[in-house]
């Protein structure tokens, strides 16, 4: 991949060293195919309170861009950065960005699982969750945007690796995954779906007992912390 977001923001084989540039690429990243307004980058990159030159500094951030996209051979089919009314577009092709990758593995792997074909659904899941390096788009300041993007996309991830146990379930595999779901569950310690799956697991490799001391400890949590 030369274009990530899945984790570090990053670009091969040379990401730019400032934080702007860098949050100016992932929110083009995160909006690839679509114009994204001028103004809407400054409010990305600046706030509410933007410098008087922010449009002229915008400017040397999109020709650094241009020029790290060209020295990595830039092109139609590598990834173009294009000035187009009222801002700027970034044209990336989806076997260089892991995003868009994740997303057609991730909605493969889902109609593999409606069609009941839980083995190819896990694979196209682990696969899917494979391209993720860290949390959405870190190392960089977020603004409004890429704050809302990085939530949402950290967000479709757990729901994909959710998916991918309950497919992993569904295929007998509770010895392997109780490993994994006990430490999810103390990752994710509110997040009940993720204990349901570890109760089963347990439960099903014969540690009754063990998944009534998950149940009583995420109904203590959910007391203490929520109240519910």
């Amino acid at each position: 991949m030369r274009f990530r977001v899945l984790g570090p923001v990053s670009l091969s084989p040379r990401t730019p060293s400032a934080a702007k540039p860098r949050a100016l690429l992932a929110t083009l990243l995160v909006q690839t195919g679509e114009v994204v307004p001028v103004h809407s980058l400054i409010d990305e990159l600046w706030g509410t309170e933007p410098p008087r030159t922010a449009t002229t500094t915008l400017q040397v951030y999109v020709s650094q861009l241009r020029k790290v996209l060209a020295e990595a051979g830039g092109s139609a089919h590598s990834g173009e950065l294009l000035t187009r009314a009222p801002g700027y577009l970034l044209a990336v092709p989806e076997r260089d960005f892991d995003l868009p990758c994740f997303e057609r593995l991730r909605a493969e792997g889902r109609a593999a699982y409606q069609e009941g074909d839980f083995g190819r659904a896990s694979g196209l899941l682990h696969e899917a969750l494979a391209l993720w390096t860290g949390p959405a788009l870190s190392g960089i300041p977020h603004g409004v945007r890429l704050e809302s993007a990085a939530i949402r996309l950290d967000e479709l991830r757990m729901e994909v690796l959710e998916q991918r146990i309950v497919a992993d379930l569904r295929l007998g595999r509770h010895q392997e995954l109780a490993g994994e779901l006990l430490a999810l569950a103390n990752e994710h310690p509110l997040r009940e779906t993720l204990h349901g799956h570890l109760m089963v697991a347990l439960y099903r490799t014969g540690r009754g007992s063990d998944a009534l001391r998950v149940y009583g400890r995420l109904r203590h949590s959910l007391v203490e912390e929520l109240g519910v």
